[in-house]
């Protein structure tokens, strides 16, 4: 009975000083990860740019909400469902890139917005774009809300 105890309290020990030697996970280097966001946001826009459906899909998790129209899409299949007929033109009806890009201190979540322009390159929305990190390096779009500007006269 002895050596049992003896041997249970040693393995109880090794476990008390092994636990106390792992070191916290490492913090993410926040302005890599919003230099990916930036260059994700960026590559998103690009799709529409290029005309590329398939690769506009890439970018979108399958728990996405878009904020269009009356009720929000929700999900990857309703998301790019709905965003297909902006691709079936040769030319992009709009454009948008990130003019701001903030990381949360996990580094696993991102807010990037920016400007949406015209085919003339006019500002006519903003977009606003939650990302969230589903893999190493891989960034995926989860909120994506867009809203018109206007030149309203300030008083």
């Amino acid at each position: 009975m002895r050596c049992s105890n003896l041997g249970t309290a040693v393995i109880v020990v090794l476990l008390v000083a092994l636990g106390g030697c792992t070191a916290p996970p490492p913090r993410p280097d926040l302005l890599e990860r919003q230099r990916q966001v930036t260059e994700t946001e960026r590559g998103f826009a690009k799709t529409m740019a290029d005309r590329d459906y398939l690769a506009f899909t890439a970018y979108i998790s399958e728990e996405a909400v878009f904020f269009s129209g009356t009720e929000p899409l929700r999900g990857k299949e309703q998301v790019t469902a709905s965003w297909k007929r902006f691709f079936e033109k040769p030319e992009a009806p709009f454009s948008w890139a990130p003019d701001r890009v903030e990381v949360l201190a996990s580094g696993t979540l991102a807010l990037s917005t920016g400007p949406v322009l015209d085919r003339e390159g006019r500002p006519f929305a903003r977009f606003s774009s939650i990302w969230r990190l589903e893999g190493t390096n891989t960034w995926r779009i989860v909120f994506d809300q867009g809203w018109e500007v206007c030149d309203c006269p300030r008083n």
